[in-house]
């Protein structure tokens, strides 16, 4: 399995009080429990995104809450508890943060319904699940949205099929240009080689 990315993408949500287990939500009103696992998911994140490097029993606890927040999701899901735009995109998030193909694949349509249901904030995540769907089942990510540090290596998007996806499809999904993701790159790069050179 590939090692967690070093750059990506980290949403806030505000909490709020969560339901009594398995209780729909009213049509039109978001999930308060799906609310509250998504901000859960984010918050574990939080340290990560700040540029803090994880030991492996932060990444071991993390793995495993993540498991159970799956969990949870997916009887929310089968109970048809979750119903809005934003329900079905905090969803997405949560299995994006997956272990298995299916994971990510259950992310993008999960995605799908949040954008079809008018979510101008799912494009993202769509595009994101694809990509690491790909890659997991050993294809090229076509959005260009997954950055990767292998043991000793330095951070890389590849394997990537750049000609497949125009810049236009990219700024239509909320993605960076070509252009924009190299810079980025480069960026995450040399400070892992500054953090490689820094004085231990």
């Amino acid at each position: 399995m590939p090692r967690l990315p070093l750059a990506a993408m980290f949403f806030l949500s505000l909490m709020s009080s969560a339901p009594a287990w398995g209780e729909t939500a009213e049509p039109g009103r978001d999930n308060a429990r799906m609310t509250q696992i998504f901000a859960d998911d984010q918050a574990i994140r939080a340290g990560v995104s700040a540029g803090q490097r994880p030991d492996r029993a932060f990444v071991e606890r993390m793995h495993a809450e993540d498991a159970a927040r799956r969990a949870e999701v997916r009887t929310l899901l089968d109970e048809g508890a979750l119903q809005t735009a934003e329900d079905f995109r905090k969803a997405a998030f949560v299995f994006q943060h997956g272990a298995q193909p299916d994971d990510y694949l259950l992310a993008h349509s999960l995605a799908v319904v949040s954008a079809s249901k008018g979510s101008s904030e799912a494009a993202w995540i769509a595009a994101a699940s694809l990509d690491r769907y790909l890659q997991m089942k050993g294809e090229p990510q076509i959005y260009g949205t997954q950055t990767f540090a292998r043991q000793g290596e330095v951070p890389t998007a590849d394997p990537f099929n750049r000609e497949l996806i125009p810049d236009s499809l990219r700024n239509a999904m909320g993605v960076p240009t070509l252009a924009e993701q190299q810079t980025k790159l480069d960026a995450v790069r040399a400070a892992v080689e500054a953090a490689r050179a820094a004085p231990r």
